[in-house]
């Protein structure tokens, strides 16, 4: 029994190590749409059109290897079916649609720190689903966040903030909140590049018929579009949005989710805030004023105690025993 607990704790650590480094590079991924999505606004695209053009890029891309995977397992889909209408709604297309308008309206590093506090959302569902009840220190986590929060909005010095951006970053946040909780749930048998590729698909074509007819502005530009001061032909950014943003992004942030449980999984996946705030820099020459670092670091503070207030029980740290 000794050696049997032992072999058990050794996987679910080897578990846990590996999800932390999917959901690490899923971060770095996601991160790049960003900065990418605002050079192709900047350069003639709508947001609509740009967040189209990824998905449905991801989602090609992903169809043949996740009908391998799924190797004629029809039914599977079918019981799903629902599932997958919900992740490609809210967490895909809703979620995307959000946040490049949100950066449409302000820059990239504020929208994806107002994003980002979707942690603190994630726990709020865990308590009312599960009967998580949050911990005094969850608590003081989630008020540092929404403290941190204001900061980043600049609320203090009374800075000019469109409220537009801010309401479509609340969004985006609302979305990210519903991707990390769907991501996580293995209990339902559907391979996760299966869940990807299927939600990637369907939210493509919600938002292709949606701009069909005149919801979602659909405008695209060949023109060259400016990241890092150079001028790039406008297929390469749009290629790299949906091949390397969207399609690579989601597969590891749900093999990572299922390895670490959407509280873990969400609250690791802030490193996709200050990745983003790097690319942005770096491609946009878009620096967050200081009280807005002050910010995003009290968020992360915030986050991190929330975690830290929470059960140590992790779903997807479950795991059967060799």
């Amino acid at each position: 029994m000794a050696t049997l607990t032992h072999d058990t704790a050794k996987v679910l650590t080897s578990r846990r190590t590996s999800g932390v480094a999917l959901a690490l590079l899923a971060a770095a991924s996601f991160a790049l749409s960003g900065p990418i999505a605002k050079g192709m606004i900047d350069s003639g695209w709508t947001a609509g059109a740009a967040v189209t053009a990824r998905i449905l890029i991801a989602g090609a891309v992903l169809v043949v290897p996740a009908l391998v995977v799924l190797r004629g397992r029809w039914s599977l889909l079918r019981r799903n079916a629902g599932l997958v209408v919900a992740y490609s709604l809210i967490a895909i297309a809703g979620c995307q649609l959000a946040y490049f308008n949100a950066v449409d309206h302000m820059d990239v590093g504020v929208a994806i720190l107002i994003e980002f506090a979707c942690p603190v959302l994630v726990i709020g569902w865990m308590w009312l689903r599960h009967g998580q009840r949050p911990s005094r220190l969850t608590v003081i986590g989630a008020a540092l966040a929404i403290a941190g929060l204001m900061l980043v909005l600049d609320l203090v010095s009374g800075a000019d903030l469109d409220p537009i951006g801010v309401l479509w970053a609340l969004g985006a946040m609302a979305s990210a909140a519903v991707y990390w909780i769907i991501s996580a749930d293995e209990d339902n048998g559907l391979p996760g590049i299966v869940l990807a590729a299927g939600g990637l698909l369907l939210g493509g074509v919600v938002l292709l018929l949606a701009g069909l007819i005149g919801i979602v502005p659909l405008e695209t530009s060949r023109a060259d579009v400016v990241l890092a001061g150079s001028d790039v032909p406008w297929w390469l950014p749009v290629i790299t949005l949906g091949v390397v943003t969207a399609g690579l992004a989601y597969v590891l942030g749900i093999a990572a989710s299922r390895r670490l449980g959407s509280r873990l999984g969400s609250f690791v996946g802030l490193s996709e805030a200050v990745a983003s705030v790097l690319f942005a820099w770096l491609l946009l020459d878009q620096a967050p004023a200081a009280v807005q670092f002050a910010g995003g670091a009290l968020i992360l503070v915030g986050v991190i105690a929330v975690r830290l207030g929470e059960p140590a029980t992790e779903h997807a740290a479950e795991a059967p025993a060799p």
